[in-house]
């Protein structure tokens, strides 16, 4: 071996811990990045459970019994992201890890009504009512893992923790004590559980947001099938059973962590959750039901939090200037022809939002307080050939167009989101497609 290339073996040999150490710090970017959207629908959940109990928006008193909210939503409602103004909301957080608890619903006849249960990892693992068990009501029991429950009317979590979240149909406020009886013999009981704990929320420090992540973990074991993301987390730490240590890291691993939530928040900013067809983004067929899709799971906790499967409902944004944020000035105008209106077998509507600066969406502040508009908007006029026409603009566009308004803030950006509750076959399998949202 001549002078030239002992020297080259050297300095390979020198840049050996380099090379590991780099290595080393892309893995902890890459376990930073993985762990935190993994971790933000449990935060999510932790966040919305923490506000129904003790926030602003508080309806419940404890856990395992139901809370209803009485009025519909409206620019008011913050607790959380993008609520419709068509249901009634009624609400209880559970804790089954001392056991069962039995749950009653009432008679709603054909009235629109979904019980829908998720676990903390935002997954609807049983959606009761309408669709699935008809409008007869019944008693049912609600076990957790590894829990066997009494009864011909049993429905599992997959979580010893979840939210039990209720939609029931208004026509209108003149309806409003008819479903307030209802939500009335809406019953849960089972055994106290125990005293809540605070967690952090999605803006904390990194190394505060994985030691809460850490425990609603040790709490909600997550399911077998996500085995393959801990051993992508190793580097962080973060184990399946809860295991996290945040003293372990120096002040360039923490730089690597923050940037991998950084690279984890980029992400959440550009995806898109469904195909666009004709200026419309469609939902994936794994809505509510995530499976191993991380990065959309993540996506629908921070911008559709309980979202329900497409059998139940399907959600339409526009494809936009700004993703799914309108920029333009408009108006804009949604046609569908007489033999396209929405294919739906419950009820649709179309619902303004304006978005915060960490990407939540809540209802708009306007001057005829019309926060959605949809099959059941008193006064909503159809064309002469039997088409509608809907509105969407800044100021009220007058004349013929006034019934068909939505209104939209006096400026900046908005969204908009299209409902469509028990869709059909048509609609589920792409045969129909909403019109496109045009400039008027």
């Amino acid at each position: 071996m001549n002078r030239r290339e002992i020297l080259a073996a050297l300095a390979v040999i020198g840049a050996i811990p380099a090379a590991r150490a780099h290595a080393a710090s892309g893995d902890l970017r890459s376990a930073a990045r993985e762990a935190w959207l993994y971790g933000l629908p449990l935060i999510e959940m932790a966040t919305a459970r923490a506000r129904a109990l003790a926030g602003p928006d508080a309806v419940l008193k404890r856990l395992n019994t139901f809370g209803h909210g009485r009025h519909l939503a409206g620019p008011q409602s913050r607790s959380v992201t993008t609520p419709n103004n068509d249901t009634l909301y009624s609400r209880a957080w559970v804790d089954l890890s001392r056991g069962p608890v039995t749950m009653e619903i009432p008679p709603t006849g054909d009235r629109y009504i979904s019980v829908a249960g998720m676990n903390m990892f935002t997954d609807n693992d049983f959606v009761l009512g309408t669709r699935t068990t008809g409008g007869a009501g019944g008693r049912y029991t609600i076990v957790g893992p590894g829990q066997a429950g009494e009864g011909p009317d049993v429905v599992r979590l997959k979580t010893p923790e979840g939210w039990v979240l209720v939609r029931i149909l208004v026509d209108g406020p003149d309806d409003l004590p008819a479903v307030h009886k209802l939500q009335d013999g809406l019953r849960m009981s089972g055994p106290a559980a125990a005293a809540l704990a605070a967690f952090a929320e999605r803006a904390a420090p990194p190394l505060e947001y994985f030691a809460s992540v850490a425990r609603l973990l040790k709490a909600n074991p997550p399911p077998a099938t996500d085995g393959a993301l801990f051993g992508r987390t190793a580097a962080l730490g973060l184990t399946a059973r809860g295991g996290f240590d945040p003293k372990r890291f120096d002040a360039a691993a923490m730089a690597e962590i923050a940037a991998g939530v950084a690279e984890a928040q980029r992400a959440l900013r550009g995806m898109r959750p469904g195909a666009a067809v004709q200026g419309w983004s469609y939902p994936r067929t794994t809505l509510g039901d995530f499976n191993q899709d991380y990065l959309f799971r993540a996506a629908v906790a921070l911008g559709g939090l309980a979202a329900l499967p497409p059998a139940e409902a399907m959600y339409m944004q526009p494809v936009a200037e700004q993703g799914r944020m309108i920029t333009g000035a408009g108006p804009y105008r949604l046609h569908f022809p007489a033999d396209r209106l929405p294919a739906v077998d419950a009820f649709w509507s179309l619902t303004m939002y304006e978005a915060t600066p960490d990407g939540q969406f809540f209802l708009v502040e306007n001057p005829i307080r019309r926060y959605s508009i949809g099959d059941r908007t008193p006064g909503l006029r159809k064309n002469a050939d039997g088409s509608l026409t809907l509105w969407i603009a800044r100021s009220d566009p007058g004349g013929d167009r006034s019934p068909n308004w939505l209104p939209a803030p006096p400026q900046g950006p908005f969204s908009l989101s299209f409902r469509a509750y028990l869709p059909n076959d048509e609609f589920r399998d792409g045969r129909y497609r909403l019109p496109a949202l045009e400039t008027a």
